[in-house]
């Protein structure tokens, strides 16, 4: 099965200023599970690291094209076959220019954000690169993948070069870990959306917000038991047990997905009337533009699931 990426929600800048360390450090319990890192910007032409990077597939991202076909081909079965993934409207996704994608986030190891990132690139030809927690670059060779897959760490100067200066798509869960890590009772029931990092981000870099509702990805791993206790000894955000371990075992519980039906609905385009490249925006309008995103998706995501059949058929 494809690995796996949990996204985090992108915290705001630190207001007192200081850069990106600063605002790695300035984060809330409440915003992160790890460091937040500013990824430096590409050297100047010339250098020597600037004339590997043209000699090589990798950009200064870490994103290796070469990897991205290879993790589609062996998602490809599983996308088309295992998920048999469906969309609806993914036309309002822009085929040129930058776009913050935004979508509810579920199961143990979430399955969502893989599928998500296949499918447009598949049916748009677009990269999509995952805003993700700094710890999964930290992690022996999953990190090493988990960047040449299009993993980049979810700091607001890192998704600002993405979407402004380079005009990419990048994905984002605002929800961040507590998307994942809901009981299976508490299933698309959405968090909150943090302060509304996101919305500023995309403020900020003069691109729209593209919202995606997601229904099958809840009962693709559904969690039974968390262990904080063990979770917080080990490191890691949560330490799920999922009815996936108890049917299959601890080692190939935690791999193998039940095959339920994917549906992504792609709802229309946010757009901020708002001077982009401000430093700061109003803190009230943030979160209003946050939470009215928020509203729409949950109210999105009831409509789907009362028009769906089964988990399994759709």
């Amino acid at each position: 099965m494809p690995a796996a990426t949990t996204t985090i929600r992108l915290v705001a800048r630190n207001d007192s200023g200081g850069g990106p360390e600063r605002a790695a450090a300035a984060g809330t319990e409440e915003e992160r599970t790890g460091a937040l890192v500013a990824f430096p910007s590409p050297g100047r032409s010339g250098s020597a690291a600037s004339d590997a990077a043209r000699r090589s597939d990798v950009d200064e991202w870490g994103r290796s094209e070469r990897a991205r076909r290879l993790i589609r081909r062996l998602e490809a079965p599983v996308y088309e076959r295992w998920f048999r993934v469906e969309w609806d409207g993914l036309e309002k996704i822009p085929r040129e220019g930058g776009a913050l994608i935004v979508a509810n986030h579920a199961g143990a190891i979430p399955s969502d954000a893989p599928m998500i990132m296949h499918g447009i690139e598949e049916e748009l030809g677009r990269p999509v690169y995952g805003l993700a927690d700094n710890w999964f670059r930290t992690l022996p060779v999953a990190g090493t993948i988990w960047s040449r897959g299009g993993g980049v760490p979810a700091h607001p100067d890192n998704a600002h070069r993405l979407l402004h200066d380079e005009g990419q798509l990048a994905l984002v869960f605002p929800e961040g870990e507590k998307g994942p890590s809901k009981h299976v009772s508490e299933r698309y029931r959405l968090r909150r959306f943090g302060r509304g990092g996101f919305v500023e981000t995309a403020m900020r870099a003069g691109v729209p917000v593209v919202p995606i509702a997601v229904v099958g990805a809840e009962e693709s791993m559904p969690i039974l038991y968390k262990s904080s206790s063990l979770a917080r000894l080990l490191h890691v955000p949560y330490l799920p047990v999922t009815l996936n371990h108890l049917l299959f075992g601890p080692v190939l519980g935690t791999v193998l997905y039940f095959p339920a039906k994917f549906r992504f609905r792609v709802l229309d385009p946010v757009r901020f009337d708002v001077e982009p490249g401000l430093e700061r925006y109003p803190r009230g309008r943030v979160i209003d533009e946050a939470e009215a995103i928020r509203q729409r998706l949950q109210e999105t995501l009831y409509e789907m699931l009362a028009a769906r059949r089964s988990v399994l058929f759709g």
